[in-house]
């Protein structure tokens, strides 16, 4: 009897071990799971309310008559001094171009998008350096360069980045990954305005997420 007994106590304490031992894994891994952050890749039109994507879809005519890559293609100034420019008269635009310029400067959010944690790729345009010239804060946007055809991106088209950490960059012309928590949030400064923030946690190079 006394024997029996001993076999089976040992068998429950080392049932209570693997129970102790299993409910220690899943608390580590369970705890890790949570703590570990998700981001949803987002694209850059997903961030402009749809009055204003519709109204940047259809430039006025005067714009579709300028040939691209022409001497008249090029920026100078505003956008409508621009084009005011290369037509050679003063712009009167109808109803839908007025849309057109004035989403060309909207700062109008998305506001499902504010403390979301994203994953975006884009540009970056340097704002503030830190030691060894990394950029530890600068304005992200879509794509690189501009022309009247292509525009400098509105303020719902340009995200204020701050990255402690700091990012060396070879050329401004390489993309990238920049992973943090998205804000709507005005910022202006003497390079750009922008309506939304984010707080980077990993910036990577553009190729290291495709597929």
């Amino acid at each position: 009897m006394t024997k029996f007994f001993s076999i089976k106590s040992n068998s429950i304490v080392a049932s209570f071990n693997k129970c102790c031992t299993l409910s220690l894994l899943l608390l580590v891994f369970g705890s890790a799971h949570v703590s570990a952050k998700e981001f949803s890749t987002v694209e850059w039109v997903e961030l402009i309310p749809k009055a204003d994507l519709d109204a940047l879809l259809n430039p006025p005519q005067v714009i579709s008559g300028i040939v691209d890559g022409a001497p008249e293609d090029v920026l100078g100034g505003s956008l409508a001094d621009s084009i005011e420019q290369a037509i050679g008269e003063a712009v009167a635009p109808s109803l839908e171009g007025q849309a057109y310029y004035n989403a060309l400067e909207s700062t109008n959010i998305k506001e499902e998008y504010d403390s979301k944690n994203i994953r975006i790729a884009g540009f970056v345009v340097p704002v503030e350096y830190g030691e060894d010239q990394r950029i530890t804060e600068f304005f992200l946007v879509p794509y690189f360069g501009a022309c009247i055809h292509l525009p400098p991106p509105p303020p719902n088209q340009i995200i204020y980045v701050k990255y402690p950490k700091g990012l060396l960059i070879d050329a401004l012309y390489d993309p990238f990954w920049v992973e943090g928590q998205l804000n709507t949030q005005i910022i202006e400064n003497d390079l750009a305005t922008s309506a939304y923030a984010l707080a980077a946690d990993a910036i990577k190079p553009y190729q290291e997420y495709q597929q």
